[in-house]
């Protein structure tokens, strides 16, 4: 098969799926906007793939080069890219025309003009939606998309990269005691919750905890100074999986986040995980109680609750909180994307 990708920022997961589909023998096309600075990946791609620069193609030169690949499927970025929808339109009548999008229903005015524009923006371009989950599908239900035609599953982590570390955490002899963020350094991720909270509990009682994040971002160089908060800076993956096998709990304090891959790698690794509930892969890879513990958005006290309550577990409970981090996290993989993939072109 072809398989055309109208991608915005690509992500190694995104290519992790990919490879999947190489290696069952499909023949990946994938157009691409630039790196973004703030997560400038380094990129392994997969022999059988075919990079193309978005920057290099205006709309006509994008519907030519989709001619000349003859596609069996193009799975493009939701509607930001006008271009994007062009292309799809071109082709929609002809293959499987398919939009991802990771957008939460919120009901806002935003989003219910797009659900009376969705018949003359969307349906004119797109046969299918594919989402990462639950509270996607409610919007791609509401922007007019029927059942059957919408696939849940669009995010999936390198569960291979990440799952088999997990040991670190569900057979450690002694537990270890650090909080470990991963993402950029910038306001909708909530750090000037989490660094606050972090260092108020441990003037209120301290203890052996300590706050590891790896990432850069704008507010990188406001970072605080503390003797127990260490600023790795940005990791790539293989690096990251060094560094994640000294901790032992994850910690997302997002305002928001329409999935949050990181969420099911830090599942997938076997993390016990204390996440805002303003991020959308927690509905999939957190039970509460369980494997960790949801606080109220925006709120610190409830983070600094959720947080104590964390600290305060044995190793025995932090090693069964991991273990089912862990059944989570590999519950879905790359292998299961790239079936996905082929699903589609046979609808």
């Amino acid at each position: 098969m072809n398989i055309l990708f109208l991608y915005t920022e690509l992500a190694s997961y995104f290519l992790a799926g990919v490879k999947e589909l190489t290696q069952k023998g499909h023949s990946v096309h994938i157009v691409r906007w630039p790196v973004n600075k703030e997560a400038p990946f380094l990129f392994d791609f997969p022999e059988g793939v075919t990079i193309y620069e978005r920057n290099d193609y205006n709309k006509q030169e994008l519907i030519d080069l989709a001619k000349s690949i003859q596609p069996d499927v193009i799975i493009s970025s939701g509607w930001v890219d006008k271009d994007y929808l062009g292309v799809c339109r071109h082709f929609k009548d002809d293959i499987p025309t398919v939009m991802s999008m990771d957008n939460q229903w919120n009901g806002t005015l935003r989003q219910q003009l797009m659900r009376l524009a969705a018949p003359w923006i969307l349906h004119r371009s797109y046969s299918h939606a594919w989402v990462p989950g639950a509270p996607q599908k409610e919007y791609a239900l509401k922007l007019g998309f029927k059942e059957d035609n919408i696939e849940v599953g669009f995010y999936a982590a390198d569960v291979k990269l990440f799952s088999s570390s997990a040991t670190d955490r569900t057979e450690s002899n002694s537990y270890p005691r650090k909080l470990v963020y991963v993402g950029r350094y910038v306001q909708q991720k909530g750090l000037d919750l989490l660094f606050p909270a972090f260092i108020e509990l441990q003037k209120e009682s301290s203890n052996e905890w300590e706050l590891w994040c790896a990432g850069t971002g704008e507010l990188f160089d406001q970072r605080p100074d503390h003797p127990k908060i260490k600023h790795l800076g940005f990791l790539q993956p293989d690096e990251l999986k060094k560094k994640l096998k000294e901790t032992g709990v994850f910690v997302l304090p997002s305002r928001f986040e329409p999935w949050g891959v990181v969420v099911h790698e830090m599942a997938a690794a076997g993390f016990p995980m204390v996440c805002s509930n303003a991020i959308g892969g927690t509905t999939r890879f957190l039970e509460e109680g369980k494997n960790g513990f949801l606080f109220d958005n925006e709120d610190k006290e409830s983070l600094k609750k959720a947080l104590k309550r964390i600290m305060s577990l044995s190793d025995e409970e932090l090693r069964e909180m991991a273990g089912q981090s862990h059944r989570l996290g590999v519950g879905y993989d790359p292998e299961m994307w790239a079936r996905q993939v082929v699903r589609l072109i046979g609808r």
